[in-house]
């Protein structure tokens, strides 16, 4: 989408932004041209609706946000230590998990899947902690957006570098917290 989100839904450019807020200005902003609406168009209702779904999340929100606001060029960012601490013990734990799975599969008994039992309990615990870690490492994240802001609003430039940190942190998060969903949710099959 070429169009800035922030702009098309009426939104000043921000790092924090809370659901209600953001449906708020939806409302609002498709309130005239929703295609159900007399003199309603939709091409401008499908440009609102990506608008919010950019905006939704803190991952696209801020890539959005440093592409569309900044002159700051992409680059890589690499694992601080409390990101690498948990993929190296994610690392591992999907390893296991997809061995454990195959076995699993291959079980055809009653008693060939009993065996299994304590050995899926383990990694499903495993596997629930970390996510509980990177949830709170995720909250904790996305706690403190809010103090961007006024850095962006008074175009603080050193505030680009550090918000391409925090997207990059809050995609490896959000990358690993889908891992794991779909590893409990085979192990649940």
């Amino acid at each position: 989408m070429s169009a800035d989100a922030f702009s098309l839904l009426g939104l000043p450019p921000r790092a924090a932004l809370d659901e209600e807020t953001l449906q708020a200005a939806y409302l609002q902003a498709t309130r005239l041209v929703h295609p159900d609406q007399t003199g309603g168009d939709t091409l401008q209702s499908a440009e609102l609706n990506a608008a919010k779904e950019i905006l939704k999340s803190p991952v696209t929100r801020l890539k959005h946000l440093i592409e569309n606001h900044s002159d700051t060029p992409w680059r890589a960012v690499p694992l601080d230590a409390a990101l690498m601490g948990l993929f190296e013990k994610l690392g591992p734990l999907l390893q296991a998990s997809a061995s454990f799975l195959k076995k699993k599969q291959s079980a055809s008994t009653a008693l060939a899947k009993a065996l299994l039992a304590n050995e899926e309990m383990r990694l499903r615990e495993s596997l629930e902690d970390l996510g509980l870690r990177i949830e709170e490492l995720w909250q904790q994240i996305e706690a403190q957006l809010d103090v961007y802001d006024s850095r962006i609003a008074e175009s603080d430039a050193s505030v680009w570098p550090e918000l391409q940190g925090i997207q990059a942190r809050l995609a490896y998060l959000s990358k690993w917290r889908s891992q794991i969903r779909e590893v409990l949710l085979g192990l649940m099959l």
